[in-house]
């Protein structure tokens, strides 16, 4: 069993971020790390592939490859192979040229179940799944809290409000899992090693015939602002009246 899972760098969050001037884009100069959300669709696709008795993972990627900490990070928990699509004109895409340009990256490849994120750490748009099952024409199943193959069918428990659906649909599709569903494994020794000599292949965006970038973008950033300080709150000693005090809060803001 082959599985792809769409993987992203991230900028580390606990180093200072800051944007690009006049782009608005996030600045990915320094230390790029693998999105904690994707380690967990690695994770589940390492577990299936072992369950089937053989197969490998695939990671794909769009984004820079002058640092790939993140990518050799996937290979060193097992994966086999990675694709990134590193090219300076597809910087400023938005969900849907990124999702365009991993279609055309996981067409080069055998894949029986693709896997992502729910979504990115750094960008928090969440359609990225559902719009490469679009483009690919297969089905998509989102918020996945499990997923198992059985007999060439795809058995997914959909995390909902109300607890989960139970949604069964053939192979090949796409899934997007929610963060917790597996315990990432720590990279071996041996693995990290091993890592250093797994292929990465790095085609550009003329390689896949797609073009992307912001100048073909639908969306575009025009400005950003400070989010504003939050103010203080009152803060009362209760001399003995406090829970007047709370009842006339209450009634300012209509709860009671």
């Amino acid at each position: 069993m082959n599985v792809v899972v769409c993987v992203k760098q991230i900028p580390d969050p606990a180093a200072p971020q800051s944007l690009d001037s006049g782009s608005y884009n996030l600045n990915r100069s320094g230390k790029l790390i693998l999105d904690e959300a994707d380690t967990y669709g690695v994770e589940m696709a390492l577990q299936l592939t072992e369950k089937a008795g053989g197969g490998e993972v695939t990671v794909v990627s769009m984004g820079s490859a002058a640092d790939l900490t993140g990518i050799r990070n996937a290979l060193a928990m097992g994966a086999a192979s990675a694709v990134v699509v590193s090219d300076d004109s597809l910087r400023g895409s938005d969900a849907l040229g990124t999702a365009k340009v991993l279609a055309a990256a996981i067409g080069r490849t055998q894949y029986d179940l693709i896997l992502c994120a729910t979504e990115s750490s750094d960008g928090y748009t969440g359609t990225l799944p559902v719009q490469l099952a679009e483009i690919l024409g297969l089905p998509s199943v989102t918020f996945a809290k499990s997923v198992s193959v059985e007999g060439g069918q795809l058995s997914v428990q959909r995390q909902t409000e109300a607890g989960y659906d139970d949604v069964v649909c053939p192979l090949p599709a796409v899934v997007s899992v929610t963060a917790g569903v597996v315990e990432p494994r720590y990279a071996s020794f041996k693995g990290i090693m091993a890592a250093k000599s797994k292929p990465v292949d790095q085609p550009t965006a003329a390689d896949l015939g797609v073009a992307a970038g912001a100048a073909n973008a639908g969306q575009k950033i025009v400005t950003v602002e400070a989010a504003e300080a939050r103010q203080a709150g009152e803060k009362h000693v209760d001399d003995g009246d406090g829970a007047d005090k709370i009842v006339a809060f209450l009634e300012s803001i209509k709860v009671l």
